[in-house]
């Protein structure tokens, strides 16, 4: 890892002190991460190997990300204002979302500080063809977790907002 690895995966988990903080839902707080992540993506994706088992690694991670995702968009504490829908990450979902990215810190580092013959011989093993897979898998990981969070958010906010006007025709 070189220090632009470092700046980017800081700028990521910096996302998750925004997160804490809370915040009322908006396009700033739907877009950035997106952008970010998607920054990122372009910024590491070259290609998508799809040869031996490269497309069975990178839907495994990507699915890991669906599933981060998804956990960190169900532990993120939702409530309802007059001026709109606020959000909030509790330990949890920071927890998650720095679980995520630690992963993949954590394999780029050893890759680079002597676990890259143990990662060749596995990927030699499982027939996943070069160093671009792990690096698109990884990014997909990251993308679809982001993605997923926002989603459910997003659709946890849609709801509470529909039942608070059900709640009010009804009164």
């Amino acid at each position: 890892m070189n220090i632009t690895d470092y700046c980017v995966n800081g700028i990521l988990v910096l996302l998750v002190v925004r997160q804490v903080r809370g915040s009322r839902l908006d396009l700033i707080n739907l877009v950035l991460p997106v952008v970010l992540v998607s920054a990122t993506a372009a910024y590491y994706l070259r290609s998508v190997p799809t040869v031996g088992n490269d497309l069975v690694l990178e839907l495994v991670l990507a699915g890991s990300g669906v599933a981060l995702g998804l956990l960190c968009g169900l532990a993120t504490h939702l409530r309802r204002e007059a001026d709109g829908v606020y959000a909030k990450a509790g330990f949890v979902a920071a927890a998650l979302w720095v679980f995520g990215m630690a992963v993949r810190m954590v394999f780029a580092f050893a890759a680079d500080h002597g676990a890259g013959d143990a990662i060749a011989d596995f990927s030699r093993s499982h027939q996943i063809t070069s160093a671009q897979a792990w690096i698109a898998a990884f990014v997909m990981m990251a993308l679809a977790q982001a993605v997923t969070r926002l989603v459910v958010i997003r659709y946890r906010a849609y709801r509470l907002t529909a039942s608070a006007a059900r709640d009010l025709a009804a009164a």
